[in-house]
């Protein structure tokens, strides 16, 4: 496993009764899933109510209670990218999907997009077959059928699959936006998150960024220069840019 890490802060930037019904149904339905142990979860990283180290979930949760501020308390999809490698992208996104799930009254969707470092299938329970590339490439696959289970109620995961090939073209799709919307709009208790690759070392993350509602920025303490934060703030359009989150 890797070390863990410790999130410091972040720092921000600048429905119908049918849709409500359906929503309420499936909460109640994800709630009814395998869980891991408090020990499982300490492995994987990830936090939850029962944890020792309540630093750490209060930062989250002062995280989830900043980024629906800044939504204005409507649901979201949220893309983390870290500013280079390895500044814990990865952990972010996994715990902001988990604080969110906390809620009894939300659901979270983590989507692994991080073509070159995908890692987010360990949170499923079961096998899993397909992902998101493989539903942007083939016409049959519908949405349903990336979603899985993990062992954190009311958390979903999409895997990034097997067909990663051409991988910008299909995040620059037609389709892929078309996702977004569908994943934004069925269920408003849904709160979406993107684990995406370094926005300054790959073309998926800006792509991703464009068509997202929120942008969080990943700084790996001692990982990054000034230089690069400012030209990663840069990429990032000012209204969809929350914040920076240093990361330890």
């Amino acid at each position: 496993m890797k070390k863990t890490n410790n999130v410091k802060g972040l720092y921000s930037a600048g429905s119908a009764e049918a849709a409500s019904a359906n929503s309420h149904s499936e909460i109640g339905r994800m709630g009814e899933v395998d869980r891991f142990s408090v020990k499982e979860l300490d492995q994987l990283k990830i936090i939850s109510g029962s944890m020792q180290n309540s630093k750490i979930l209060n930062v989250f949760r002062e995280l989830r209670t900043q980024l629906l501020n800044t939504n204005k308390k409507k649901n979201f999809v949220c893309m983390v990218s870290s500013i280079s490698q390895g500044g814990g992208a990865s952990y972010v996104a996994s715990n902001l999907a988990a604080v969110f799930a906390l809620d009894k009254t939300k659901t979270s969707l983590l989507i692994d997009a991080n073509l070159y470092d995908p890692g987010l299938d360990k949170l499923i329970i079961g096998d899993s077959e397909s992902g998101i590339t493989d539903y942007l490439s083939d016409s049959s696959l519908n949405i349903k059928d990336v979603v899985y289970a993990t062992g954190v109620p009311r958390l979903r995961v999409i895997p990034i699959g097997g067909n990663r090939e051409a991988a910008a073209e299909y995040f620059s799709s037609d389709k892929m936006q078309h996702f977004v919307e569908e994943i934004r709009t069925r269920y408003p208790d849904r709160y979406v998150f993107i684990d995406s690759p370094p926005i300054l070392d790959s073309s998926e993350a800006r792509i991703l960024s464009e068509i997202v509602d929120v942008v969080l920025l990943i700084v790996g303490h001692g990982t990054v220069t000034q230089e690069q934060v400012e030209s990663a703030i840069h990429i990032v359009d000012t209204d969809k840019l929350a914040g920076l989150v240093y990361n330890n």
